[in-house]
Formats: C-alpha cells, sequence, structure tokens
C-alpha cells in the first residue's frame, strides 16, 4: 500500500493587476511557505483574507498547494 510524506505546503494568492489592451485580465501572484499540514480551510481562508486587505489589487483566488513523496 503506498503512502504520501508530506513535504510542504504554499498558499498561493493571485491578484488582478488590470486589464491588456485586449479586455483580458492581468493576474499576479503571491506564494507564501511554510504552510502546516494540518491547516483548516477555514483557518487558510482567514489568514487570505487579512494577507489580502494589505493589497490594493482585488483577491481572485487563492489555493493551498501540498507537496509530498510517494513511498510504497
Amino acid at each position: 500500500m503506498a503512502i504520501i510524506d508530506f513535504k510542504q505546503a504554499v498558499v498561493r494568492m493571485t491578484f488582478e493587476a488590470g486589464y491588456t489592451p485586449e479586455g483580458k485580465v492581468i493576474k499576479k501572484a503571491s506564494s507564501y511557505r511554510n504552510i502546516s499540514q494540518a491547516a483548516t480551510a477555514d483557518q487558510l481562508g482567514s489568514v487570505t483574507s487579512i494577507l489580502s486587505g494589505f493589497s490594493s489589487r482585488p483577491l481572485l483566488a487563492s489555493e493551498k498547494i501540498e507537496t509530498g513523496n510517494i513511498q510504497n
């Protein structure tokens, strides 16, 4: 049976940075490392809400990205 050994987690927040001449959204991203594996969705939602308040740009999306090693 294979298991996944947690390596690290990152929260990436994507902000709207304006528009191209064609009308498409320009996106800028910020990443925050050293996120706990045990962090809940509610906790991460609170943190990203607070962090987005420091930006003058509107928040488009936030995501938690986990990496790990698969062991057999």
